[in-house]
């Protein structure tokens, strides 16, 4: 069975959640918008406050180079626009909107388009101002992603359905109740990557979606599902394209360089909602588990929500939780503000009655070696994890830290409970600001 080499196999907890159907719920006074929700530049605010907006809207244009822009999923009024916490734990320029209940859409939202009739580049233009990114995780602007130097040197369109983080499974959900929609999302980026050749993965713990694909693809010579190992981080966006091609990337070589790109599921469904139907990014759907909710579910919510207004629809917290995850455990955040605002990167809500980690004790290394067997990109973890603690920047990189994909897979096997994958984190940040420091010195 296709896979990759490391990785850990943690309870998956899914049965929590896996059965619940998309529930779409309606949106409460206020939201907002982060201009940040994406990899590379804050988008630019082009509405002023007072002014009204409509859902569908653009109300932050993306910068130049790498950005996206940002749309309001309600229609009403600008209200401000000012530093807002998000659930990253930083402090963002937001645009607050305050929700009119009227929905009033900017023209043509919602109208079927025919994508046959269109060029790559009309595709890739509509991809952008919908303000589509990467919706797995990463947030990298997908038009720039279906925009590279050579797009009939890409041979793979690999459809990231493994949806590995324990907890999680909106994915799942809109595979089973979107199969078409995700199809026909495949079928226009197929038109902008006219040799590829799409391949769904999905990991083995969701044999029905795979046979569901299975029967939907038969005789589709451009379009096939293939089945993958249930492991951690098996949705990695390298580990996913060693198990499928057996390519290899690093840091520094992008995807498209080894002739494939990846999307998420989300992320194509939203391209064919932008292409085929003219509705651009408005709604995120996220899985909220746990021993700490009331209820779980699969919530379909628009962008700018508070966490809060999410978490109530399943009748909200229990009392006394320990411990709230924005994401999955794995390489999710922990909040302690529900105000934050629902975004494109939220994934997933998940409340613990108690903290599992809390009661931990770290202690010394044995030198079991487990973190560095785990590891999918084969780095020495405890070595990494010294550097990290003499601030040697230099050594750091000399063991090829800036490679690690901060999966956490060596926090979660190692037996010392030592905080590998934090401290790994901390250093590359260090690192990159090193480097941009001396840049700017002319070193």
């Amino acid at each position: 069975m296709l896979s990759f080499k490391g990785g850990v196999h943690p309870k998956d907890h899914k049965n929590l959640a896996k059965d619940r159907p998309i529930r779409e719920i309606n949106a409460k006074d206020i939201l907002v918008y982060p201009t940040s929700q994406h990899i590379g530049k804050k988008a630019i605010p082009i509405i002023k406050i007072g002014e009204r907006v409509l859902v569908g809207q653009i109300i932050a244009k993306a910068d130049d180079g790498i950005s996206a822009n940002i749309i309001s999923s309600v229609s009403g009024t600008l209200k401000a626009i000012e530093d807002r916490l998000t659930p990253n734990g930083e402090y963002v320029t937001s645009m607050i909107v305050e929700n009119d209940y009227k929905y009033e859409t900017i023209p043509n939202f919602g109208e079927k388009r025919d994508y046959k009739n269109l060029s790559a580049d009309e595709i890739v233009e509509i991809v952008k101002e919908a303000g589509i990114v990467g919706l797995g995780g990463a947030n990298f602007p997908t038009d720039i992603k279906m925009s590279p130097k050579n797009r009939d040197q890409i041979e793979y369109l690999l459809i990231n359905a493994a949806e590995c983080e324990p907890y999680i499974t909106s994915d799942y959900r809109m595979l089973l109740e979107m199969p078409d929609k995700l199809i026909r999302g495949i079928e226009v980026m197929l038109t902008v990557f006219k040799k590829a050749h799409a391949i769904i993965c999905i990991e083995d713990n969701k044999k029905d979606v795979y046979e569901l694909f299975e029967k939907k693809l038969f005789g589709n010579l451009n379009v096939s599902v293939e089945l993958l190992k249930t492991k951690y981080p098996q949705g990695g966006e390298r580990e996913l394209i060693y198990a499928v091609t057996k390519r290899k990337i690093n840091s520094k070589k992008l995807p498209a360089e080894a002739g494939v790109i990846v999307n998420n599921v989300g992320t194509v469904i939203a391209v064919a909602d932008a292409v085929c139907y003219n509705i651009p990014l408005i709604y995120k759907i996220i899985t909220l588990s746990g021993d700490g909710m009331h209820d779980t579910g699969n919530i379909k919510a628009r962008i700018g929500m508070q966490y809060k207004e999410v978490i109530d629809e399943v009748g909200g917290l229990k009392e006394g939780v320990e411990k709230i995850i924005s994401g999955g455990p794995m390489m999710g955040v922990a909040i302690y503000d529900l105000s934050v605002p629902v975004t494109r990167g939220t994934s997933a809500i998940i409340a613990y009655e108690k903290d599992p980690i809390k009661k931990q004790v770290e202690t010394n290394c044995i030198s079991c070696g487990r973190c560095a067997k785990v590891c999918p990109i084969f780095l020495m973890p405890m070595l990494l994890y010294k550097k990290s603690k003499e601030m040697d920047i230099e050594g750091f990189n000399k063991l090829y830290g800036m490679e690690c994909i901060e999966c956490g897979s060596c926090s979660y096997i190692c037996p010392a409970k030592k905080p590998l994958v934090q401290s790994i984190k901390v250093m590359k940040k260090e690192s990159i600001k090193k480097e941009r420091e001396e840049k700017h010195n002319g070193k």
